[in-house]
């Protein structure tokens, strides 16, 4: 196998870092320095990362004079393995101690899946080579071989690779010194050498190059001598070139102009068309990855994702309180009618919220929500106002009144059940309330609060009593659409939206149609611990009901009216 070969990228990454190492073609590794940069690095077309310890240490913040730990720099490694799938070789200083330290961490690399590392032959803590590096002293040259005998003894994957970088020109020891050590540190065991420059021109390096005559694979850094071309390389036999710390670099540049520039003219105006659009950075952080997994893992939560939300109405009977706002932004104990709701479903993971405005829409806040507006909200009902949006129910949706308050339980009891159309009933209704509510509902079985687990099933629902029958109770305004159910939701709403009366149809009518259609549409039964918001004795009282000073919603429980 070669570096060109298509069984390559099915190798394991240890086996590609090492046929790049051993290849006969020049190959190029790219600084990376977090998880982010790994992955810019694999979609560039890069085939291996250098985990460069300045840069790492640098996007900590500290200085590369091994202030950031050992064990810190191995967890970003985690960070970074998990984010591509390239091969990766650290630039692990000098072992981050003795022998010992050298074995502990190739096992440690290993364990998160690094293909190799490079360490230098200079002592511990160490300074980076290009800050004074002629007054750095070097390791022993038989200690610096003891640790890359211990660093081979210690891995247990044939093909980690560890690089000994020789320092010996960078602290000013001469050409022989440097090749003395290079051949000791070949016999101890290491799978390449790394000879390193801190002159502008190559030529030390490929003197280097030609006395080294190909005893064994070739690793340079040149960081100085950039203006040399990469054939020059090749030609002396390279096998692998590290581009050592450019995107931290450049990073750095794009972050400075842009904070001062932000700074100083105090807009984002003149910076957004400039860099990534948020977007991009969800993209690298493989954000549709997590969608498609929630949609197949989160399904059996039967959490309903989504909520719709009739809010197009200026509230008949609340005609003094709503001149500049609809119904909805209502301020309930500190906050608009509209927050209650949204938090209340958000509480309960319904996250995707469309509410479909009208009266005064460009009032209504949009935080958290997306809206629609029923731009012929004044001649039209409720029924007209989910049709603005029904077309986008592409998951589990619970459809709501605008004007409810509502103890937490219900939603979450709602969104729970397995039926492709439930309603929330409230059976706590007496006589003397009946005067002043409306959306009466007549189900297959009364109320029986002393058993649990009947199914109980909706007959009809409607404003008035129609025969003899008392209702069991009152539809409280709150649909849960699930599954199949979504299609033929939608079937129904076309099929009503042929009538000539359809303008004019509210929700009691879209539930009665389903039923009429063969839906089962099951009952949840509560007994109060709602409010709806329809007149100014509500409002009063809801703002009691939101404090939580009733625990029950006692008095006028009454719903809501056309939305």
């Amino acid at each position: 196998m070669n570096a060109r070969d298509p069984h390559f990228l099915t190798a394991s990454r240890s086996a590609r870092l090492r046929q790049m190492l051993v290849g006969n073609e020049l190959e190029f590794l790219m600084e990376a320095h977090n998880g982010l940069s790994a992955r810019i690095v694999r979609e560039a077309g890069f085939r291996g990362i250098w985990a460069s310890g300045l840069a790492i240490s640098a996007q900590y913040g500290v200085r590369d004079n091994n202030e950031a730990s050992w064990t810190q720099v191995v967890d970003t490694l985690e960070f970074m393995a998990d984010a591509s799938d390239l091969p990766i070789l650290l630039d692990g200083d000098t072992g981050y101690g003795n022998f010992n330290n050298v074995r502990r961490l190739v096992r440690k690399l290993e364990q998160r899946g690094v293909a190799g590392v490079c360490i230098e032959d200079k002592q511990f803590p160490k300074t980076n080579s290009f800050i004074n590096g002629e007054r750095q002293p070097l390791a022993e040259m038989d200690e610096f071989c003891g640790k890359i005998k211990a660093g081979k003894d210690s891995q247990t994957d044939d093909d980690f690779s560890i690089v000994a970088r020789v320092e010996a020109l960078i602290a000013g020891w001469g050409m022989d010194e440097a090749l003395r050590r290079a051949e000791a540190y070949r016999q101890a065991g290491a799978d390449a050498i790394l000879i390193h420059s801190k002159l502008s021109r190559p030529d030390e390096i490929l003197e280097f190059a030609r006395e080294w005559a190909g005893r064994g694979p070739l690793v340079i850094v040149p960081t100085k001598y950039y203006s040399t071309p990469t054939e020059v390389f090749r030609k002396a036999g390279i096998s692998t070139v590290i581009w050592a710390n450019h995107l931290i670099r450049s990073a750095t540049t794009a972050m400075q102009a842009v904070a001062k520039e932000i700074y100083t003219n105090e807009t984002l105006v003149d910076v957004e068309d400039r860099i990534a659009p948020v977007n991009e950075i969800f993209r690298l952080q493989d954000a549709d990855e997590y969608s498609e997994a929630e949609k197949r893992y989160l399904s059996a939560s039967r959490a309903s994702g989504a909520a719709v939300v009739l809010a197009a109405s200026r509230g008949a009977g609340l005609e003094a309180v709503t001149t500049d706002r609809p119904k909805v932004m209502l301020p309930i104990a500190g906050k608009p009618l509209l927050r209650w709701l949204v938090d209340a479903f958000k509480k309960q993971g319904v996250n995707d919220i469309t509410v479909v405005g009208g009266y005064r829409a460009d009032a209504i806040d949009t935080a958290g929500v997306k809206l629609v507006v029923n731009e012929r909200h004044a001649e039209t009902g409720e029924l007209a106002s989910l049709a603005c949006t029904i077309g986008g129910l592409q998951t589990d949706t619970v459809i709501s009144y605008g004007d409810l308050l509502f103890r937490s339980y219900i939603v979450r009891d709602l969104v729970e059940s397995e039926a492709d159309f439930s309603v929330v009933v409230d059976s706590s209704l007496t006589q003397t309330e009946n005067s002043s509510v409306r959306d009466f509902a007549w189900c297959s079985a009364a109320d029986d609060r002393g058993l649990f687990g009947n199914k109980v099933l909706l007959k009809r629902v409607s404003s008035e009593q129609q025969d003899a029958q008392k209702p069991d109770g009152r539809w409280v305004g709150l649909l849960n659409v699930r599954g199949e159910g979504r299609e033929r939701l939608k079937a129904v709403v076309a099929k009503l939206r042929e009538q000539k009366d359809f303008d004019s149809l509210d929700m009691p009518a879209l539930l009665n149609a389903l039923v009429e259609a063969g839906e089962q549409i099951e009952v949840q039964y509560v007994h109060g611990h709602w409010r709806g918001v329809n007149d100014l004795e509500d409002f009063r009282r809801a703002g009691d009901f939101a404090h939580a000073q009733t625990p029950f919603a006692v008095g006028g429980t009454s719903g809501g009216e056309a939305r």
